[in-house]
């Protein structure tokens, strides 16, 4: 067995801003991981380098989030899936070199699957985890009883006045606050640690997050895992933790049924980051699907 590859940072120019990405090995089939909502690409530094042992993996942070550029929303980037499916596919091309496989984990599975839409030739597969239903989106919350889905535009419209805002952002970004979410969110409560909660609210802190986290919690147009999957046209992973509590895995099941999708494991006990919280179920999953996938390719 090679030892762990060492993830080493770099920084590439996309559209005038700068992007952040972390790359490990030097052999094998190309893989992108990309983080959820409000993470970046260190949320995968328990993956970069197991996978880098039998793969190039490269983890990006998308535009808005962790090291990358935080530009005011319309000024001229809009935070949507649309925005973030071109980031990835330009980073493939320009960065990568060659059509590779999409990692996502919660709305970074959307960034995949609009990407993959988008360019198909780019993308060899797609391995998604607890993939984001979002539950909010204008046409799911259109089906839900008024005193469920009203709540919402009015929530949204409030945090939109800057100072209400801003006042908010700074109560969740707080150590205790996150770690509480996160306790929510994780099955493992033992991988919500110190170390989590640093490397999470580092990027918080630059006065540019709050405007793209508003920006993102009123976004509730766009696509839909449900619109997505249907247009693809390579195989699927889907990993779903049983205990994630904001993606339940029996919706997971449903979107499991489109023809795209090869395979669907449950992971006991794990919550929404399974990456995070079971990197030793998570990659040899990733790394032996893929070597599959590439060895008949």
């Amino acid at each position: 067995m090679t030892q762990p590859a060492t993830p080493q940072t770099h920084f590439w120019t996309w559209q005038g801003f700068s992007i952040r990405y972390q790359t490990a090995g030097t052999q094998g089939p190309p893989l992108l991981l990309i983080h959820g909502f409000g993470a970046h690409s260190d949320h995968w530094r328990k993956n970069l380098p197991e996978l880098g042992q039998t793969n190039r993996v490269y983890a990006i942070d998308l535009i808005g989030y962790g090291q990358s550029a935080k530009p005011a929303p319309g000024h001229p980037i809009d935070y949507t899936f649309e925005t973030w499916g071109q980031q990835v596919l330009d980073f493939c091309q320009e960065i990568i070199g060659e059509p590779v496989y999409l990692v996502g984990n919660s709305i970074g599975c959307i960034v995949a699957m609009q990407a993959a839409t988008m360019a198909p030739a780019q993308v060899l597969g797609l391995i998604v985890l607890d993939c984001s239903l979002r539950l909010l989106h204008d046409r799911k919350r259109s089906t839900l009883p008024w005193y469920r889905s009203a709540p919402t535009p009015l929530i949204q419209a409030i945090l939109n006045y800057k100072p209400i805002g801003k006042f908010f952002f700074a109560r969740l970004a707080k150590p205790r606050t996150l770690k509480n979410i996160l306790r929510q969110a994780y099955g493992r409560k033992a991988a919500v640690n110190d170390e989590l909660i640093e490397l999470l609210l580092a990027p918080a802190r630059d006065p540019a997050a709050v405007d793209v986290f508003v920006a993102f919690i009123s976004y509730s147009q766009g696509p839909l895992p449900e619109d997505l999957l249907p247009q693809l046209t390579c195989p699927v992973l889907m990993l779903w933790g049983e205990d994630d509590p904001w993606e339940p895995i029996a919706l997971g099941r449903e979107l499991s049924t489109y023809e795209s999708v090869e395979q669907f494991i449950p992971l006991e006990g794990v919550g929404h980051c399974p990456q995070d919280e079971a990197p030793e179920l998570v990659n040899p999953l990733i790394s032996e699907w893929v070597q599959r996938k590439a060895a008949v390719v």
